[in-house]
């Protein structure tokens, strides 16, 4: 952890999956499904929870190897699948509902920028009732012409100015590579909890890491 990135932050930006919520199961399910039922090879649970946290379209194209059109198919098949009672087989991490609930009562906004399409991040955070902590809630379109984080980032920084929220020290807080590369295009540092999916070598692209809530709890709330 680094104490130094300590201050009073004018808005907070929140990664889903593997940052809020332990979806890992959920999605590998549903991916080994989903490569089922395309007659492929279904990978192992190991390759699969690579497959966790990136955009999902570019995640079949550079594990899976598939084409534009492969890819376009088999995010198709997978949210079919997903996008029911399967999305809803995860837990909220310990701790962090009560981290958001302290960060809102401290009346700093939250926004939700999540790779995740932003509908079933609504419900997802409706069902465990975190969604009245968040000013903006952000994810991927469902035409996946915004998926990449950096396009999600700027997002929910849009939408946030855009309700008169300062942007003047918003911060990230994710678990892979990805939200920190994300954030970084736009001049936002991020923490990374090293309770979610990222490895170690992740950690690298952030401006601190946490391993405890009460960690990441003192760098937001100081």
């Amino acid at each position: 952890m680094n104490s130094t990135l300590t201050r009073t932050w004018s808005a907070i930006l929140f990664d889903l999956d593997g940052t809020i919520t332990d979806s890992a199961p959920a999605i590998t399910n549903s991916l080994a499904r989903t490569f089922a039922l395309l007659g492929r090879p279904v990978p192992t649970d190991a390759e699969l929870l690579a497959y966790v946290g990136p955009p999902l379209f570019a995640a079949f194209r550079e594990y899976a190897g598939m084409t534009e059109e492969e890819a376009t198919e088999a995010v198709a098949v997978y949210r079919a699948d997903y996008h029911g009672e399967a999305m809803l087989d995860t837990a909220v991490y310990p701790g962090v509902a009560g981290l958001l609930q302290r960060v809102h009562e401290a009346g700093i906004p939250l926004a939700l920028a999540t790779s995740k399409p932003e509908h079933a991040a609504i419900t997802i955070l409706e069902h465990f009732d975190l969604a009245r902590f968040f000013t903006v809630i952000v994810g991927a379109s469902d035409a996946e012409t915004r998926s990449a984080k950096a396009d999600i980032v700027e997002e929910a920084l849009n939408r946030l100015a855009a309700v008169g929220t300062s942007l003047s020290t918003p911060v990230m807080v994710g678990d892979r590579s990805y939200d920190a590369e994300g954030a970084a295009a736009h001049g936002v540092p991020t923490i990374l909890v090293e309770w979610g999916y990222g490895s170690p070598a992740e950690a690298a692209a952030a401006t601190a890491t946490v391993y405890s809530v009460d960690q990441l709890a003192k760098l937001l709330l100081g």
